[in-house]
């Protein structure tokens, strides 16, 4: 007859267990906390072109990057120069960013996101693009520049000698020195404007709030593998002969 007896584990497959689990379990706790701070990050993204703007000036140097201040700068869009930020998509189809520069009257320049439009690279064409606005007064949400993934290439600005130039990425000391002044250390992204005819439906570059649960979820699965796993070792089958 075969039944299954109990195994006195050793201490050190008791600690190694118990450690183990410990370990899981803090990394779950570890990513749904993290997958809090993400909803409510992306909530206040979310709730920030209804706040009222702050001048530019009070955090043109911000170092948090979990914060996206709703600012309002002035001065004047440079008409001459301008990017666009290639391989963007919105709703399954291709297009580009619109980048210009803003001219705020200080020692750097203000790179603004104008917006998604749709073009398809057709040769000997350009996305359709509006012209500049007059006005010297703009806002919207001053955030980090955006990533662009894995680099291929070099930097693709110094031999284009027409405008606007085409680039993957937008990194600011490349184009500061294409500009040939400093930029700021961030990017405003423009408050939506159904007249502008760009796409302005912002989301801030990080990981998405589902994804730090599916991790948690993954490290609270591994706690329980760990159990599992000690008690088949040792609720082992014997024969009762």
């Amino acid at each position: 007859m075969t039944q299954r007896v109990w195994h006195r584990p050793s201490l050190l497959a008791v600690a190694l267990t118990i450690a183990g689990c410990a370990a899981f379990c803090a990394l779950g706790v570890w990513q749904l906390e993290r997958m809090a701070a993400k909803e409510k990050f992306l909530t206040a993204f979310e709730e920030a072109p209804k706040s009222a703007p702050v001048e530019l000036d009070t955090v043109r140097d911000i170092a948090d990057d979990t914060r996206y201040p709703h600012v309002r700068a002035r001065g004047h869009f440079v008409r001459d120069r301008s990017y666009l930020f290639d391989e963007q998509f919105h709703n399954g189809r291709t297009g580009v960013r619109v980048i210009a520069v803003f001219d705020t009257g200080t020692d750097r320049l203000l790179l603004v996101d104008r917006g998604w439009l749709a073009w398809n690279h057709a040769p000997g064409t350009q996305p359709d693009m509006p012209a500049l606005p007059t006005q010297t007064q703009i806002t919207g949400i001053y955030a980090p520049y955006p990533g662009s993934g894995i680099r291929v290439g070099g930097n693709p600005l110094p031999a284009q000698t027409t405008w606007p130039k085409l680039t993957l990425h937008l990194d600011p000391k490349e184009i500061a020195a294409d500009l040939g002044k400093p930029v700021l250390p961030r990017v405003l992204l423009s408050d939506p404007d159904a007249a502008s005819g760009f796409v302005r439906e912002w989301t801030p570059n990080v990981m998405p709030p589902a994804r730090h649960g599916a991790y948690a979820f993954q490290w609270f699965a591994f706690a329980v593998a760990a159990i599992a796993a000690f008690v088949v070792v040792h609720w082992r089958k014997v024969d009762n002969a």
